[in-house]
């Protein structure tokens, strides 16, 4: 696929990256670290040690997650940049227009993807 076909899936990968860094500035008040933000929310005495521990680790799966989220938002960008956006990182094939459609970050075809996903164990 080249830039011209994958300006539209740039726009939207651009357009989520915005709107995901506004959401974890909203979520945090800022530019601080989950882990800074769960000990102000959930840090006060009358919270159990439990309760806190259980929200800190919410906090960091959702760091995690939006961590991952952003790493594979800029690899699409950098394979539409390398004009090999739209191609399985995997194998090579083209992955179908309705997959980018929904996943315009994927990187894998479903086959590769569901390889990656759930490997045979012997």
């Amino acid at each position: 696929m080249d830039k011209l076909q994958a300006a539209p899936y740039q726009q939207q990968l651009l357009e989520t990256r915005v709107a995901l860094l506004a959401q974890i500035s909203a979520q945090r008040g800022g530019v601080v670290s989950r882990a800074d933000a769960a000990a102000e929310h959930f840090g006060h005495p009358e919270d159990s040690r439990a309760q806190v521990a259980s929200e800190r680790e919410i906090e960091f799966a959702l760091g995690e997650r939006e961590t991952a989220e952003l790493v594979a938002i800029d690899g699409a960008l950098g394979r539409i940049e390398a004009g090999v956006y739209g191609q399985c990182t995997s194998c090579g094939v083209a992955i179908p227009a309705a997959r980018l459609q929904v996943s315009p970050e994927a990187a894998r075809c479903m086959a590769r993807q569901d390889k990656a996903e759930h490997p045979r164990q012997i």
